[in-house]
């Protein structure tokens, strides 16, 4: 098992579903995208902004890692997100392009990781400032989860919404092997 090839994959897919994803939100209004479904962050854009939420969130405290400052550096300095339900842009255009430097800034910081950085523990506090201690290598598994399960929502609020978002499965982007 290489978890390094792994995380590459999954960084490429959550680049390419987040890409379907918004063009597939693009095709409602502003209105749509805004409007209450009843989903954990109500509606598709702020689902959306969730995830970038959390996502940066979680690179900032990845940044903190010895092996991560100079990559994650640009994320480390936006502004720290003051809650998970944060809005931090209400137009979709804003966010996409946020989500679209987002995704380029992960792919960088998973290419540069090596076994010796997944290995080691990342010390960090959550949001409610509860300390912890764990796998570096567990913490981005459960960083590209949060993703997918959080997309998954939106994937069902746009089908509800009469809008096709395309394949979604991971398999698709799994190469053969030779």
């Amino acid at each position: 098992m290489n978890l390094k090839h792994d995380f590459e994959l999954f960084a490429a897919y959550n680049q390419r579903m987040n890409i379907q994803i918004y063009q597939a939100a693009q095709q409602l209004s502003a209105t749509e995208v805004q409007r209450d479904r009843g989903a954990f962050f109500g509606s598709i854009v702020g689902t959306l902004n969730h995830i970038c939420v959390a996502d940066i969130l979680w690179l900032q405290r990845f940044a903190t890692h010895p092996s991560c400052i100079s990559v994650l550096r640009a994320v480390a300095d936006l502004p720290r997100p003051t809650g998970l339900d944060q809005i931090l842009f209400e137009d979709l255009g804003h966010l996409s392009e946020r989500r679209i430097w987002l995704d380029q800034q992960i792919i960088n910081w998973i290419s540069e990781l090596n076994d010796k950085d997944l290995v080691s523990a990342l010390s960090y506090s959550n949001s409610k400032g509860i300390a912890a201690n764990k796998r570096f290598s567990s913490l981005i598994c459960h960083f590209f989860n949060h993703q997918t399960h959080h997309r998954g929502q939106v994937s069902t609020l746009l089908s509800q919404a009469g809008v096709d978002i395309g394949v979604t499965d991971l398999l698709v982007q799994i190469p053969e092997e030779i």
